[in-house]
C-alpha cells in the first residue's frame, strides 16, 4: 500500500511539473511576441501606438486548446489566388486537411503552402493555418488569426495544433499591412480562447 501511494504521488509530481514547463514554455513565447512588439524596428505598430505600447493582451494559458489533430493530404489540389486586404494576391495551394477535436466538438481546418517559390528558401517548409472562431469580431480580431506550422511538424499522419501560440496578422495592428484573408471555410463553431486577443484599437 506504502509503495502506491508513494507511485501515485511521484506521478502527481511529474504532471505537475509537466504542466509547469508547458506554461513556461507558453509565457517565453509570449514574451518574445512582446519584445517583438516593442522594438520599432520589428514593430508592426504605428509610431503612436508604440509610444504607449506595454504588453499584448493573451488568453489565459489553457492546455486544452493543444490539440493533435489527423492530417489528410491534398496533393492534387490546384494553385489559387489567396484574397488579401490589398490587392495582392499570392498563390498558394491547399497542403491538407486537419480534423480534430476541441472542446468536444469535431472540427476542420485547410491547411495552406505557399506557391511563391522566390520567397526566402529559410520559409520553404512554413505552412499556413488562418482561421475564425466565434470569438472572431468580439473578442479576438474579426479578420481571424494565424498558426505558423512546418511541414516537418506531421509525424505518421498526425500535427500538433497549439492554438496558445495563435496570433494576429499585422493588418489587426495597423492599415499599412497586406494581409491573407481567412478563407470562409476555416471559421471554427467553437470558441478558442487561446492565444492573442483583438487589439484595442483595432
Amino acid at each position: 500500500m506504502k509503495n502506491i501511494l508513494v507511485l501515485f504521488s511521484f506521478l502527481i509530481f511529474a504532471a505537475s511539473c509537466s504542466e509547469d514547463t508547458y506554461e513556461k514554455e507558453i509565457l517565453n513565447h509570449q514574451y518574445k511576441q512582446n519584445l517583438e512588439f516593442q522594438d520599432k524596428n520589428t514593430s508592426p505598430l504605428t509610431k503612436e501606438d508604440l509610444k504607449e505600447f506595454q504588453s499584448l493582451d493573451f488568453y489565459a494559458i489553457d492546455k486544452n486548446f493543444r490539440v493533435l489533430a489527423t492530417l489528410t493530404k491534398t496533393p492534387n489540389a490546384l494553385v489559387f489566388e489567396m484574397p488579401t486586404t490589398t490587392s495582392r494576391k499570392p498563390l498558394y495551394k491547399k497542403y491538407g486537411v486537419l480534423t480534430f477535436t476541441v472542446n468536444g466538438k469535431e472540427q476542420e481546418l485547410n491547411i495552406y503552402q505557399s506557391q511563391d517559390f522566390d520567397r526566402d528558401p529559410t520559409y520553404k517548409d512554413y505552412l499556413f493555418l488562418p482561421f475564425t472562431d466565434t470569438t472572431s469580431g468580439q473578442e479576438s480580431y474579426a479578420g481571424g488569426r494565424f498558426l505558423d506550422v512546418l511541414t516537418t511538424d506531421e509525424k505518421k499522419g498526425k500535427m500538433l495544433i497549439d492554438f496558445n501560440k495563435a496570433y494576429n496578422p499585422y493588418c489587426a495592428y495597423s492599415g499599412r499591412y497586406s494581409c491573407p484573408i481567412t478563407p470562409k471555410e476555416n471559421h471554427l463553431t467553437v470558441a478558442i480562447r487561446a492565444g492573442v486577443k483583438a487589439y484595442k484599437k483595432h
